[in-house]
């Protein structure tokens, strides 16, 4: 089985403020950027093949941990969430109401307007993990909250309903096994970055 192992970018204004980012090409906040710089991946991720979602906040994180050369890979885009974005899941439950309780009730199937739902960015990130299994190498990417949510329920065949299996440290990275097929299964979760010393 070879290594994958899955990190969120970094914070933005946007992530501190609570709203939907998806595919909208929010950078870095200040003191993300700050942070990630004080950071590394912890020995031996660090030497591994980096591949990253194109979308600028996971560029930077890339930039910021030191990690390269990285390979810019499509499919590890965030979540499409359509005319959602930039909206806050309070705002849409306030003015959605029942239609939202139903949509969030879907689980996998959930769907944003205009947007894609977790089964479907599963889908596309499938084959991928399927190359990365057949390459045998250790990769690391850098990706998005629901990139890493999808890849997460794929593991422990979690529908999005209820609780998630594990609680998910946004500031760690989580580490999985792929099998020849490329179907993951959960090594360790919440591996904390490495503070670089004054």
């Amino acid at each position: 089985m070879s290594g994958l192992l899955l990190l969120r970018h970094g914070p933005t204004d946007w992530s501190r403020a609570g709203r939907i980012q998806g595919r909208t090409n929010t950078a870095l906040s200040e003191e993300g950027s700050a942070w990630l710089s004080r950071h590394r991946l912890a020995r031996p991720y660090a030497d591994w093949s980096c591949f990253c979602s194109p979308l600028l906040r996971c560029l930077q994180t890339c930039d910021c941990l030191g990690l390269g050369p990285v390979q810019v890979e499509p499919r590890l885009a965030e979540m499409d969430w359509g005319q959602w974005e930039g909206q806050t899941l309070a705002e849409l439950r306030a003015r959605l109401g029942d239609a939202m309780v139903l949509n969030e009730g879907r689980g996998m199937d959930f769907r944003p307007q205009a947007g894609e739902s977790p089964r479907e960015v599963l889908a596309r990130v499938q084959p991928w993990l399927a190359e990365c299994a057949m390459s045998a190498q250790p990769v690391v990417a850098v990706t998005h909250r629901g990139v890493i949510r999808a890849v997460l329920a794929w593991a422990c065949g979690w529908d999005m309903l209820g609780r998630p299996p594990a609680k998910l440290d946004w500031n760690a990275a989580h580490l999985f096994s792929l099998a020849a097929d490329g179907r993951p299964s959960v090594r360790a979760l919440n591996i904390p970055l490495m503070e670089l010393q004054a």
